[in-house]
């Protein structure tokens, strides 16, 4: 079976935009990916919300710099067949 990983923010992670409440999980995108693929392929959703490409929160009560959490999660994932990255939201 092929993995897809789905890396992002708060798009990613299934924010609701009018809120902090969170989509349910099978209208979030990974979800729909998944389903539209008809099960031959698993997708792993790694959404946070706050997640930017490179730039560190300092006050955020968790890592959310997307460039040094990558490794981890490509390592923690693998092996992959693809990796789709939805991130820059948070940079504007």
């Amino acid at each position: 079976m092929k993995t897809i990983l789905c890396f992002g923010d708060s798009i990613t992670w299934g924010s609701v935009p009018a809120g902090r409440d969170r989509h349910p999980f099978p209208d979030r995108w990974p979800s729909v990916l998944q389903h539209a693929l008809g099960g031959r392929v698993q997708v792993i959703a790694e959404g946070l919300r706050g997640r930017t490409t490179a730039f560190d929160e300092h006050l955020a009560d968790c890592d959310r710099n997307g460039a040094r959490i990558l490794p981890t999660l490509l390592y923690t994932h693998a092996p992959l067949d693809l990796v789709i990255l939805m991130l820059g939201s948070n940079d504007l």
